[in-house]
This record gives C-alpha cells, structure tokens and sequence, in this order.
C-alpha cells in the first residue's frame, strides 16, 4: 500500500488475528492508519519494543528489540544498557513507519518512558492500578480518583486510560529534567500516599512482593529504565481486541474497559475526540515537586 508517498508491503492481509471478532491482519493495519493522527504522538522519538505475533493473538510471540533490516522511513536508536549489551531499537516516527512495524506482527505499540533527546530523562510519570486477582476493577476505578486527586494537589495534569488489559493507567507529562531512579522515587512516594488515603490493604496496595498482594497494586516501578508499556490507543493482544482508551474522568466511576475495540474506537474517537491531545503540552518540572511529598 501507499502511505505517505511510500511504498509500504502489508503480507497475508487476510490471515485473521482475532479469531472471536473475525479480525483480519489488513483490519490491523488499517486500524492504526486510522488512528496514527492520535497515537503518533505517543510513539514519536521513543524507542519501540516490538513484540511480534505473526499469527495472530492465538499464536505464539517473540520479543525484539533489535530492529530488522528497515526502510530509510523508519528511525532507528542506539542504546546500551548498565550489563554493557547494547541495542538498536525502531523509532516510529510517522504513517508508513507504523504500517511496517505493524506488517511484522506488532499487535501492540510498546515504547519506553523517554524519548531519544533525552534517553535517561523520562517525559512522564506513570502509576499503573494492576488488580492482583479477578473481581477488583470496582477498586480499580475507585483508586484511580484517589490518585487523581493527588496528582492534582502535586499539581500534575493526570491523564487516565485504560490499559487494555485488566487495569487502568494514568499518566502526568514531566519535563525530562530528571534521571529514572529519580522519577521512580517521586512515584512511589506518590503511590503510597494514595495507599495511605485509601487505608485498606484489601483495596489498594503498594507491596512489592507479588505473594503478599491483596488489593489492587498501585504499581511505580514502571517508571524505571526499559520499562514499556501499551501506549494510548494501542491495541493489545486479547481475543476481542481491546484498545488502550484514553478517558475523561468524569468516564471513570463506571468505565468497562470491554467497550474499547478496534470496532468501536473510530466511533469513539469522532465522539470524544483525542482524549489525549495537548497533553504533551502540559509538562511541569518534578524537582520542586519533591517536598511536597517528603522527599529531599
């Protein structure tokens, strides 16, 4: 296919990916061409972690970091890691680098916290609401208004969203001033200040050891250094084909993440618009941040 003036070769169109909705690779690709005006960017500058499953949600998947031989439309980063391995990992940057990455496989559109002008310094701040067993979105919802409203206090723009898959993202653009452990730190203060305010165990938890969890994690280490996650209108590799929806808040009480699927996003989208537009915009330096939750 043409994608912006190149060509861009999508294989077996007509391979079905998720069997449940009958939804084709070709349904795939188009759907991220649809979507690119929303999801670019989140993906722009940022090393991409391609998770490839060739045959769809039902087969078997591969992790890649490496980018493979790769069309000059497609960006490409150096990285070496504290083991001293090192790396080259795909930038995808516009339209037809999205098609290519996504002809491989890439059901999901993994990217790291930074972007590559600032590879150690991380341009937002992450808490992910992970539930530890079935049963617990009700939590979920109601933890992610308790982090809302701390972030507000911090003041940090949060940005909410469904991960997809079984719990709920919010984000808060930072300036990339400040080194991971840093950003780590700061969230992980702010992760137990919400643990304190919900002062249930059984409902919200920061404890680290997977075994000891009851309530939903209020997870922080996201924000460490190759750490990925689904960005914004990714779809994720669940047999109805979810998406990672960016939401109002005022969505959040009652939201089922069920509702967002590759059939119903481009509604969505005309609907509400890009939940997420301007967001990048909105960046406030972390440091002076710091004392307000205690931290030197």
């Amino acid at each position: 296919m043409r994608v912006e003036g190149h060509d861009v070769s999508v294989t077996n169109p007509d391979k079905i990916f998720f069997p449940e909705p009958g939804l084709t690779k070709g349904d795939l690709v188009q759907y991220y061409l649809d979507v690119a005006g929303c999801a670019l960017p989140h993906l722009r500058r940022r090393p991409f972690h391609m998770v490839r499953y060739p045959n769809g949600v039902e087969g078997d998947f591969f992790h890649q970091k490496r980018v493979p031989t790769h069309p000059d439309f497609v960006g490409e980063q150096f990285v070496e890691f504290p083991s001293g391995h090192s790396t080259v990992f795909a930038v995808i940057d516009n339209r037809a680098a999205l098609a290519w990455v996504i002809n491989l496989g890439c059901i999901e559109l993994h990217t790291w916290h930074s972007r590559v002008d600032e590879i150690e310094k991380p341009d937002y701040l992450l808490i992910d609401l992970d539930p530890s067993r079935d049963g617990q979105w009700p939590y979920v919802r109601e933890i992610a208004l308790v982090v809302r409203d701390v972030m507000e206090e911090l003041g940090l723009a949060a940005y909410p969203k469904t991960s997809g898959a079984t719990g709920l993202h919010i984000m808060a653009p930072i300036k990339p001033e400040l080194t991971y452990p840093d950003v780590r730190r700061f969230a992980k203060a702010l992760a137990e200040e919400v643990e304190r305010r919900v002062r249930d165990q059984d409902v919200a938890t920061t404890t680290w050891r997977v075994a000891e969890r009851r309530g939903v994690f209020v997870d922080f280490g996201q924000n460490s250094r190759d750490k990925t996650i689904a960005c914004a209108y990714s779809v994720r590799p669940t047999p109805d084909a979810r998406v990672s929806a960016p939401l109002r808040w005022d969505e959040v009480p009652a939201v089922d993440p069920a509702a967002f699927t590759i059939p119903t996003m481009r509604e969505r989208i005309a609907e509400a618009g890009d939940l997420t537009a301007g967001m990048w915009r909105r960046k406030v330096s972390l440091g002076p941040r710091f004392t307000k939750l205690g931290l030197d």
